[in-house]
């Protein structure tokens, strides 16, 4: 079938020149234009245009004041004050009225709505940043303001256990360098707290939950190595700061292979309309002057990044950034995104901030992991198999270990997070379906009804590298959900009412773009009488989507990319799946799909495959037991207990 969809293909080979520090200056000047015109008379407010979020029009025109404001600092702070006196005084007086009570544009305070918290700290963080040219030029009166407007934050027990908690430190560490009010003990149990969130190999997930996402890197990588440059924080510290940047350092060296040949990072996980602050960690990266991954490489991953966006058509005909990926697209907001939301992207555009006689900017290029080999890496963690490929530069992630939830809870698969796999190239499907009913990138046992079943709570049985493959694991009580009336959309999965199905078992083992995915339902409940076992391969989704059923294999092509998924064991039935308005990447959806007969105690056998080619041929599979022998197409055997 062909769908209808216009666009160029991305580019699969290595860029040979990258952008410079004028590019992203220009690129930053660009958005801070574009945003200028939709500030309130007092300059207190930018109220960007569009449906208001979930939080109203007050709190929209302070995310967009001070988000704007974090860029326009990084701007000021790389340039040390020269040749920015226009941004300086624009923010300076929108910083006047933002906190003067009588202002009719003045800001949300922190007692009024909880979102001013997380507000609160870009001010904070960039006040200090910029001191010589913000905070010591205003009047007293003002600066007693500011104090008075961020001093709720201290005692404060209420903001959520998770990334949240750097908004009280950053907060409080600049009040106290200021002369306000702050308390040793908040900070020491915030501090506390993010450790408590610290995992292996350098991984932080964003609360007590299994929650891998962007925010490790835009947020709980990244404030430490900022805090620990403010003043008066290396008296705080407490000789933390070795570690945390130790921690990073681990961390970039799995983050640096998530970054594909164009520039587009991992699409997974909750925030996805602040876009290119995904670059944030990389910079950080080069700020904290990490040993492991070379500053021209964290460069060149986070230059790229920015320069995805910009060469897809971000910012928008008006110059602004919209709740989308790389067009508008509402649905990947979450409850908490408003029209000024999309400006923490102002994070992946912290290199600015590095003054131009800063070494990075003069270090000769270093390529991307995948522009030069092809990257097969373990992340115990998450259990993730990152696999990235140099003949088509795509990164991919096998995830066995990520779903926003904890082992053993009962709640519905997020998109976002519990799929089995997130690309560079392609996208989960978002739209309201793809919440009540798993689809691509998942193993599901159909209802009678046509409900397909949930993974949520997985188990996770084990990950690694087995020569020259990686092998993961995991067990799912899968069930079924009838959602409930209300849901709380912050990127958790859906709520509601369990039935219970049985239990899966899946092993994934993945070599360059393939994965040969192996399914065993090990129980059925007695009355749950599911009619089908089905497993889904990569989304792909355009304004043209071509699809090719044969007799053991479907696949979708679109712009550049085809997923196909092939039946290597008896009884599967290959087909697509469509579906309209599912994803940021285009109007059209399609999904490969191999349909099985519900059979338990045996080992289903399906080879899923992402690229910007179709594959010659499959990968073959011999199973005895627990034991499989893969012959890859390229002749290679490997050989693997799924235990």
């Amino acid at each position: 079938m062909t769908y209808e969809r216009t666009g160029a293909a991305p580019a699969a080979s290595p860029r040979d020149t990258e952008w410079s520090r004028d590019d992203l200056l220009a690129y930053a000047d660009r958005l801070l234009a574009g945003a200028r015109p939709w500030a309130s008379e007092n300059g207190a407010r930018i109220t960007l245009p569009g449906a208001s979020g979930g939080y109203g029009i007050d709190v929209d025109g302070l995310e967009g004041f001070v988000r704007t404001f974090l860029l326009a600092g990084f701007r000021i702070a790389g340039a040390r004050g020269e040749g920015v006196d226009d941004l300086i005084d624009f923010y300076s007086r929108g910083i006047v009225a933002g906190v003067d009570p009588e202002s009719p544009d003045r800001w949300v305070r922190l007692d009024e709505h909880a979102q001013a918290k997380v507000e609160a700290a870009s001010i904070a963080l960039i006040l200090d940043m910029t001191r010589p040219w913000i905070w010591d030029r205003l009047d007293a009166i003002t600066r007693q303001r500011l104090i008075d407007y961020l001093a709720p934050v201290v005692g404060d027990d209420s903001y959520p256990k998770n990334n949240w908690l750097w908004f009280r430190v950053v907060v409080q560490t600049f009040l106290r360098s200021v002369g306000g009010p702050w308390s040793q003990a908040d900070i020491d149990q915030d501090l506390a707290q993010h450790d408590s969130f610290l995992r292996e190999g350098g991984w932080i997930s964003d609360g007590d939950d299994r929650s891998y996402d962007h925010y490790v890197g835009w947020a709980l990588h990244l404030y430490p190595v900022l805090w620990s440059r403010m003043q008066g924080a290396t008296e705080l510290a407490g000789g933390r700061t070795a570690g945390d940047l130790a921690r990073l350092d681990t961390f970039l060296q799995d983050a640096i292979a998530l970054v594909g040949v164009d520039g587009s990072p991992l699409i997974q996980g909750r925030s996805l309309v602040y876009r290119f602050a995904a670059a944030a960690p990389y910079w950080a990266g080069v700020i904290a002057e990490v040993p492991s991954v070379p500053a021209a490489q964290l460069r060149r991953a986070a230059s790229s990044i920015v320069r995805h966006f910009a060469e897809n058509g971000v910012p928008n005909d008006q110059g602004l950034l919209d709740l989308g990926w790389h067009d508008e697209w509402r649905r990947l907001a979450q409850n908490y995104s408003g029209t000024g939301s999309p400006y923490w992207a102002a994070k992946g555009l912290l290199g600015i901030a590095l003054p131009a006689d800063h070494p990075v900017w003069a270090a000769p290029a270093e390529p991307l992991p995948v522009e030069s080999a092809d990257v097969l890496r373990v992340v115990e963690a998450p259990a993730w198999i990152i696999s990235a490929t140099a003949d088509d530069g795509i990164a991919r992630v096998i995830n066995h270990g990520s779903d926003h939830a904890r082992p053993g809870d009962l709640v519905g698969d997020s998109p976002l997070y519990a799929r089995l796999g997130y690309s560079t190239a392609a996208s989960p499907l978002l739209n309201g379906d793809a919440w009540a009913e798993p689809l691509e990138q998942s193993v599901a046992l159909l209802h009678a009804d046509g409900r397909a079943t949930h993974r949520a709570g997985m188990r996770v049985h084990g990950i690694r590298h087995d020569g020259a493959a990686a092998v993961a694991g995991s067990q799912a009580t899968a069930h079924w959900i009838a959602p409930a009336t209300t849901q709380t959309r912050h990127g958790s999965g859906i709520t509601g009412e369990v039935d219970m199905a049985g239990t899966v078992t899946t092993w994934s083992v993945v070599r360059g773009a393939w994965e040969v995915r192996c399914v065993r339902i090990d129980g059925i409940e007695a009355d749950a009488a599911p009619t089908a076992l089905r497993i889904g391969g990569w989304a792909l989704a355009a304004d043209i989507v071509d699809d090719t059923v044969s007799e053991n294999t479907a696949s979708s092509s679109a712009l550049g990319r085809v997923s196909t998924i092939a039946a290597l064991t008896p009884g599967g039935i290959p087909s697509v799946e469509v579906r309209r308005d599912a994803s940021p990447l285009g109007a059209a959806a399609s999904v490969p799909v191999i349909t099985c007969p519900v059979v338990v105690g045996e080992w289903i056998v399906t080879a899923v495959h992402l690229s910007d080619h179709a594959p010659t041929s499959a990968p073959s599979v011999r199973i005895d037991g627990v034991d499989i022998a893969v012959v890859w197409p390229d002749s290679l055997t490997t050989e693997h207990r799924l235990a």
